[in-house]
């Protein structure tokens, strides 16, 4: 799924985009209405339109709504907890704060548990997918973050805003992204003169869309070659969902083992939380390394990936994931080893169907092997992003973001 390889710099590219400030930014934090706890990765979107976020690792977010669509109602959500429809009004520039209710309620066993079968369950939730997400062509925008951090400093950062050329979900085939708008810096030094670099950046993220390429996690989809067990079940709003957890059977290569919840009455995915065992190390690092310098051993020692789906008139789409990967730089010639930790996530914050039969290709459109050139000038531009919706930063990215800052000026 992701691939090491050194820095290569490319030419910086900034495509221009509208900038209208035709539009109105909200900020605040959902939260937990018993414990008061944060809740990450909640979902938020605007009613009767496709533009939505997410929150961040604080639980803070950042809404921006053109004003042209003003009243409008804002639905938040979470797995677990029932969710909340609120008015436009009711959000702040800053300090908005949403509380969400947990599901109490007791989960009916005959509802829930009416599959039987966690492999044939498995296997109908990837017949289906033709008739349970978005089946047209799609173009969307997202928003991708990577983050490379040595121990607790920051050795690197990327953001982009990126166009999605989705194919149907019935169909085989890669997806193309095109780039709108991205700014990065890295600390060379700091990354011991080695670029710690998931291949294509947004592609990484993109590809662990498990309806969308379910033989990158059920290799042939042989489903044979897995265990399946139902957990407690658990529900989103009123949808009940069974959990299923899985493990390949096949130790011989890094292998996955994770949670998938899988919608009771459409059989629809809608989370995977999917963990990859990197013990053969030598395996792990002919998937993962590309390049590396004379003299060091590099390989994975946890990997991680997060994938959700939201659902739009009756259909599911690809809505935001994220990855963690952790890895081990050892030096012949130090005493010390070198870990470092990749961070990345992508947000679908708009999208509609693709209105051209073809797309032209153009410089714009990332390669998957190549790494995105330094461009840091967007870090001194405080309206940079527009009217574009992004994950707000947690403290640690706008550290770094407030330190790139205070350098360059």
């Amino acid at each position: 799924m992701g691939v090491l390889v050194s820095y290569t710099p490319l030419s910086a590219t900034t495509i221009l985009q509208n900038t209208s400030q035709d539009y109105v930014e909200y900020k605040g934090e959902v939260i937990n209405s018993n414990s008061e706890d944060i809740i990450m990765n909640a979902h938020i979107s605007v009613n009767e339109t496709n533009i939505s976020t997410v929150t961040n690792s604080e639980g803070k977010f950042s809404l921006k709504v053109p004003t042209g669509i003003s009243p409008a109602t804002v639905n938040i959500s979470y797995l677990g907890y029932q969710s909340k429809n609120l008015p436009l009004s009711y959000f702040k520039p800053e300090g908005t704060l949403i509380y969400l209710d947990p599901v109490m309620e007791e989960l009916s066993e005959v509802k829930v548990y009416e599959a039987g079968n966690a492999r044939g369950l498995v296997r109908a939730m990837l017949d289906n997918r033709g008739d349970n997400y978005i089946d047209d062509p799609t173009q969307m925008t997202a928003f991708y973050r990577e983050s490379i951090t040595k121990g607790n400093r920051n050795a690197s950062l990327s953001e982009a805003v990126v166009k999605i050329h989705k194919k149907p979900y019935s169909h085989y085939g890669e997806e193309d992204i095109e780039l709108i708008k991205a700014r990065k810096t890295a600390d060379y030094d700091r990354l011991d003169t080695l670029a710690l670099k998931l291949r294509g950046g947004p592609f990484n993220t993109l590809f662990i869309d498990v309806m969308k390429y379910p033989d990158y996690l059920f290799y042939e989809e042989n489903l044979d070659n897995y265990e399946f067990n139902f957990e407690e079940p658990t529900r989103i709003d009123n949808r009940y969902l069974y959990v299923v957890s899985f493990k390949d059977l096949n130790k011989e290569m890094p292998w996955f083992f994770g949670k998938l919840y899988i919608d009771a009455e459409t059989q629809s995915l809608v989370r995977a939380k999917l963990n990859m065992n990197v013990d053969n190390r030598r395996a792990a690092t002919n998937m993962f390394v590309n390049k590396k310098p004379g003299g060091t051993k590099v390989y994975p020692i946890e990997v991680m990936y997060d994938i959700d789906y939201h659902q739009q008139d009756g259909k599911w789409y690809f809505g935001y994931s994220n990855a963690k990967l952790l890895f081990v730089v050892n030096w012949k010639k130090k005493l010390f080893n070198s870990r470092y930790q990749v961070n990345s996530e992508m947000a679908v914050t708009n999208w509609q169907l693709e209105t051209e039969d073809r797309i032209k290709k153009n410089e714009n459109f990332l390669n998957k092997r190549v790494v995105m050139g330094d461009d840091i000038s967007g870090f001194t531009d405080l309206q940079f992003w527009g009217s574009n919706n992004i994950i707000e930063p947690d403290k640690s990215i706008q550290n770094a973001i407030d330190k790139i800052q205070r350098n360059i000026q």
